[in-house]
């Protein structure tokens, strides 16, 4: 039996833990690496081994999703995310702390590039109907996204501790254990899920019908991601200091508020992926936020250019529960867990390149230019995506036969 909470419950609860975790992982990691004495070139070295770690973790489970079943492989990683956080409490060697970073679940970008997702998305896919999918990975994506905001603001708490007594690195060290613990209960409501896959039903290859959409798929996310690099927030926030002179308070607010909006869009998006369709919600909410952000990066006035950022923000998010319904829906289930990690783990390594270009041009006095070049590139995407797919229907809408 899964207990009082249905399967789909249960998922949404773990992420929410998960995410809670990772919110505020992401933003102590550096600072206790740090305390420990390390310099910024081996925390930067940590950072990029977790992440390189995370992905190959993450295609790998994609790859053996179906065969071992989608409940022990979830329960197995949160053993790790256990294992990780007491591990990071317990060393202070650093080669420790790096084969930690490579093996473990610590993420230093929080978001969602984790070896769980793949599994939570095949296993959510399985367990509502498909005509409920979208709504469910809306809500997925919202409660991540609250979960991340929370945990965000609970790196406060070691500042808490201390004002208690208690070390700085010890009251930093709790904050690690606090994260397995939370391990521990996600594992708990993972245990709980229904055996939605097993060995003998496993296919030959992780990818088999659907290897040609899930391939073309990928290369488009990617490029979509490497665009989106070209804009990410540290830059942004540079950006709008020196261009308006914009205060640290009033970024902070204007983050805030960004992140708010794109939360809440995710529910409007299922609600309009019923109405239009999945490929269209993505594209014709993706080229007006491209749009507003062309137009952010030649406004004359900082209200005009934070506007414009505001509706970008209301309508860049949309195509996140709707790219995750579809990719679940025009693969067969078999393949789900394969088909989320093979388009997940290239739009992770696309997204991490484009920031150097985007320092580069920055640095060369062309200020603007990432915003734009961003903005062009997604529009190139979203053309691209509609002409590929516009026809490959998920099975809740009606007209043409998938290719």
């Amino acid at each position: 039996m899964s207990g009082p909470l249905s399967p789909a419950a249960r998922l949404y609860l773990a992420r929410a833990l998960r995410d809670f975790g990772d919110g505020y992982v992401a933003v102590l990691l550096p600072v206790y690496l740090a305390a420990l004495g390390f310099d910024a070139i081996r925390i930067g070295l940590v950072a990029t081994v977790a992440l390189f770690g995370s992905a190959l973790m993450t295609i790998g489970v994609g790859l053996v999703g179906a065969r071992y079943g989608y409940r022990r492989l979830l329960v197995a990683a949160s053993a790790l995310m256990l294992v990780s956080g007491l591990a990071l409490a317990a060393v202070n060697d650093y080669a420790l702390i790096l084969l930690v970073a490579f093996a473990g679940t610590i993420n230093p970008s929080a978001g969602s590039a984790s070896m769980f997702v793949p599994l939570e998305h095949a296993a959510l896919s399985q367990s509502i109907d498909d005509k409920k999918r979208t709504a469910a990975f809306a809500r997925y994506s919202l409660i991540g996204a609250l979960a991340a905001a929370a945990g965000s603001l609970a790196a406060a708490s070691p500042d808490l501790l201390a004002g208690f007594g208690m070390g700085r690195i010890a009251a930093l060290k709790t904050m690690f254990v606090l994260y397995a613990l939370l391990g521990l209960a996600g594992g708990l409501l993972y245990s709980g899920l229904p055996a939605l896959s097993a060995g003998e039903d496993a296919p030959p290859a992780p990818l088999g019908p659907s290897r040609r959409i899930v391939y073309r798929l990928a290369a488009l996310f990617s490029v979509d991601a490497f665009a989106g690099g070209f804009v990410v927030q540290s830059l942004l926030a540079l950006w709008l200091f020196d261009r308006f002179g914009m205060s640290l308070a009033g970024a902070g607010l204007f983050f805030f508020w960004s992140g708010f909006l794109a939360a809440f869009s995710f529910p409007v998006a299922a609600w309009l992926a019923r109405s239009v369709g999945l490929v269209n919600t993505m594209v014709f909410t993706h080229i007006p936020s491209s749009l507003f952000l062309i137009a952010a990066a030649i406004a004359p006035t900082l209200e005009i250019a934070l506007a414009c950022l505001l509706l970008r923000a209301a309508l860049s998010q949309m195509d996140v529960p709707t790219r995750s319904s579809y990719v679940m829906a025009v693969v067969t289930p078999p393949e789900r867990a394969a088909a989320a990690s093979v388009t997940a783990v290239p739009r992770t390594l696309a997204a991490a390149v484009s920031p150097a270009l985007a320092g580069a041009l920055y640095s060369a006095g062309l200020q603007a230019w990432p915003l734009i070049i961003c903005g062009l590139l997604k529009i190139i995407y979203d053309i691209c995506l509609l002409l590929a797919f516009r026809h490959v229907k998920p099975p809740e809408e009606t007209g043409p036969a998938r290719m």
